[in-house]
């Protein structure tokens, strides 16, 4: 059933997308899977109630209410292309409830928290892991960043402007510059990031080693670390440096942290634009996913 629906996702796509066909596929492969194991194995017994059901049980697992959205929206699209329309979909706020783009609790990652899960890692001999930790930590890289990062080049850019340049892996394949300051922490897990690199590698995938392979085996390693350490997502450290760095343009904690915007108005403004530059995306307001309200 994952197979089918992955090509369904393919034609719906015709073959561009990447970034939102690897996305919706990533999604439907969660669903594909639960669906199994409660002996659901054919696109043709795939109705609404099980969808449902399936959101249901991505919220007890606590999960937000945005993250159980994107999932049944995934479904949706791929059961709405394989049966040529005839899907009746099914609504995620209904399921889900509404979205909050609001962080309302700080993120959980402390950096004495992944050096242990990194140590843990390396002394099991996942030296990659731990860079993809320790970059998304001093980087506020994603997962896929922190992984196909051209390191020669960071290293280089590192030296020469004390900054580096991400371009590999971003989402949706953007290749406007995004230059993120280069702090010494950042430079010892840059470092460390060139030591675990694979012989004949730019990156911290192996040469000939498929995205697939990497996530499912040191990457998952990883996240497990993580967890023992109380970080639920790696994308916890991503949000930790965002707000880090809230607090070094403007000399106030994060509002998440703090319960409350603190900062000046315009403070709080220019911090939140630059902090969007850093993490790669569009729009300032999406920040208050990772530092709270700018109320």
């Amino acid at each position: 059933m994952e197979f089918a629906g992955r090509r369904a996702l393919i034609e719906r796509f015709g073959g561009g997308h990447f970034g939102s066909l690897r996305a919706m596929g990533s999604r439907w492969a969660v669903f594909a899977d639960w669906a199994k194991r409660r002996g659901v194995r054919d696109l043709s017994q795939v109705n609404a109630a099980l969808v449902r059901e399936f959101g249901q049980a991505l919220l007890a697992r606590g999960l937000a209410p945005a993250t159980v959205q994107n999932a049944i929206s995934a479904v949706n699209s791929v059961m709405s292309t394989a049966t040529r329309g005839a899907w009746q979909s099914v609504s995620p706020s209904s399921v889900a409830g509404p979205r909050s783009a609001v962080r309302e609790v700080a993120p959980y990652a402390p950096r004495e928290a992944v050096a242990r899960a990194a140590e843990a890692l390396r002394a099991a001999g996942h030296a990659r892991g731990a860079a993809v930790l320790e970059l998304a930590r001093e980087f506020g890289v994603r997962t896929r960043e922190a992984s196909l990062a051209d390191l020669d080049r960071w290293a280089r850019e590192a030296r020469e402007r004390g900054a580096v340049n991400v371009l590999d892996g971003t989402k949706g394949g953007r290749m406007a510059a995004r230059w993120v300051p280069v702090s010494d922490r950042g430079r010892e897990a840059l470092a460390r990031a060139l030591e675990a690199r694979p012989v004949g590698s730019r990156n911290l995938l192996a040469p000939g080693e498929t995205w697939r392979q990497w996530r499912d085996g040191e990457l998952r390693r990883a996240r497990n670390a993580l967890k023992e350490q109380g970080i639920q997502r790696i994308h916890d450290l991503r949000a930790a440096y965002a707000c880090d760095r809230y607090r070094a343009l403007t000399g106030r904690p994060a509002p998440v942290e703090a319960g409350a915007r603190q900062a000046p108005r315009e403070a709080d403004r220019a911090a939140r634009q630059q902090i969007a530059h850093e993490l790669g995306h569009g729009r300032s307001d999406v920040v208050a996913a990772y530092v709270g309200s700018a109320r």
